[in-house]
């Protein structure tokens, strides 16, 4: 089955105000997707270049299509943006004026039944976004204990159920495809709490993607990195969707800020470090009214963005 890769970008404006694009500059794009963010940074470059970066080969090709007009000044890169550092140093390139970073799952990956990420169509159990990658949501849900099924519920998930949901997933192997997995969580899931915070299986699919695509292990230093590779006064700029994203985010840009690694409870800086940043906005950015009424995956996104000094 072929369908559009389709993506209506996140807090588009936004993230276009607070790249403050150089027409000269050297920016890079780490989950391209469709290339809805890329176009708009595209279309503002007059000599300057884009670095596309995706794992996910339908994006890549998607967005090449996309982006046919701007083909002489963008590079696609088919990686994982946590390999950022050797993508730059491959191409060639020391410094970028700025990045962008959406870390939301793209309308075609969760729309697409093929591929096994959403609980509204039945599928073989899948949810890699790079379908090179070896391990699959099959894998964890059929191999990994009922302890480990437990954590990665609760802590990407933030699921209350998730010591109820990982046993009744043992006990039902093997569970081969998305609705069936659904049945599963439905059981696990008392009738009264079934309509607490949306879908009762919402929670625990966004798990298991998080922990097949290692979204999580990877962005702490991920975002490091990005940081490294900005020039001064070059602008770092992330969308999360889920609080734990937005947690690791906040928490690497304050310490950014503030430069000091010191234990919080010293009298004094010991270490001596200094602020490398600026943050943009303390707060984050949330889409407008207009936004989310228009697209219903708006309504979880935040953007933060921090500016090297």
């Amino acid at each position: 089955m072929t369908m559009e890769f389709l993506h209506k970008p996140v807090l588009f404006d936004e993230c276009m105000n607070m790249l403050n694009i150089k027409r000269d500059g050297i920016y890079v794009d780490g989950t391209l997707g469709g290339g809805g963010h890329s176009s708009g940074i595209l279309s503002l470059l007059e000599g300057g270049r884009l670095i596309g970066i995706d794992r996910d080969e339908a994006a890549l090709a998607a967005a090449g299509k996309k982006l046919e007009e701007y083909k002489d000044k963008v590079t696609f890169v088919h990686s994982n943006y946590s390999e950022i550092k050797s993508i730059l140093d491959d191409l060639g390139i020391n410094e970028i004026d700025g990045a962008l970073l959406d870390l939301g799952v793209s309308s075609y990956q969760l729309d697409n039944p093929e591929r096994g990420f959403s609980y509204m169509h039945d599928a073989p159990l899948d949810m890699r976004m790079n379908q090179g990658d070896s391990k699959s949501a099959y894998d964890v849900v059929n191999t990994y204990s009922e302890n480990e099924l437990c954590r990665i519920l609760y802590d990407y998930g933030e699921e209350k159920w998730s010591k109820r949901i990982a046993k009744f997933i043992v006990d039902a192997r093997p569970i081969n495809t998305t609705f069936e997995l659904n049945e599963v969580i439905k059981a696990a899931v008392p009738a009264g709490a079934r309509k607490e915070g949306g879908h009762p299986s919402k929670r625990t699919f966004q798990a298991i993607r998080i922990e097949v695509n290692e979204e999580i292990e990877r962005l702490k230093k991920a975002v490091e990195d990005f940081f490294d590779c900005l020039k001064p006064g070059g602008i770092l700029a992330i969308i999360t969707f889920h609080s734990l994203e937005d947690r690791i985010v906040k928490d690497v840009f304050n310490n950014l800020k503030t430069g000091c690694t010191c234990d919080k409870n010293l009298p004094v800086c010991v270490c001596g470090g200094k602020p490398k940043g600026i943050l943009i906005n303390r707060k984050p950015i949330i889409a407008s009214d207009e936004e989310l009424s228009g697209n219903k995956r708006s309504h979880s996104a935040k953007l933060r963005g921090i500016q090297k000094i």
